[in-house]
């Protein structure tokens, strides 16, 4: 049904393959591949600082996580859809790298500013509940002299 793809480069300058599709697909699947792994990173680190966050509501702090996950995967695949297209000719090996170079190069600055995005926020969270829970000044328990003239 599908033609099968070929085994090598030499192999595929025989069938005439086109290397445009050969980088999308390359690049589809790394980016694929990059997004989820940076995803489950931050979902399995980033639990222990939610928690701390929420005041130790495990349950919330969880909820939180699975949705911050869900919005960085959604963001990030999209961004990654977007710049797929291409206009330039890709031909060759050659072609293919500097392609992948550059769509690489745009999802991994995408994923590092949706890092920074989100321990941003953790903090301000984490700080805002720190905030709320520091302790109430002692009271004075001894009168002190007022001084005479």
């Amino acid at each position: 049904m599908f033609p099968a793809l070929p085994l090598s480069l030499a192999q595929a300058q025989i069938t005439g393959i086109d290397y445009t599709v050969t980088a999308y697909l390359a690049y589809f699947l790394s980016s694929v591949f990059i997004t989820i792994w940076v995803g489950r990173s931050l979902h399995t680190n980033g639990r222990l600082f939610l928690v701390d966050a929420f005041h130790g509501n495990a349950g919330l702090a969880d909820s939180v996580n699975h949705l911050l996950l869900v919005g960085f995967y959604l963001i990030n695949i999209g961004a990654m859809l977007l710049f797929l297209g291409t206009t330039d000719d890709v031909s060759g090996v050659r072609g293919v790298i500097e392609l992948l170079s550059r769509k690489m190069g745009w999802v991994l600055l995408v994923l590092g500013f949706m890092h920074m995005i989100n321990l941003r926020t953790l903090s301000r969270m984490r700080r805002n509940a720190l905030e709320g829970i520091e302790p109430l000044p002692i009271a004075p328990t001894v009168r002190a002299a007022t001084p005479t003239r």
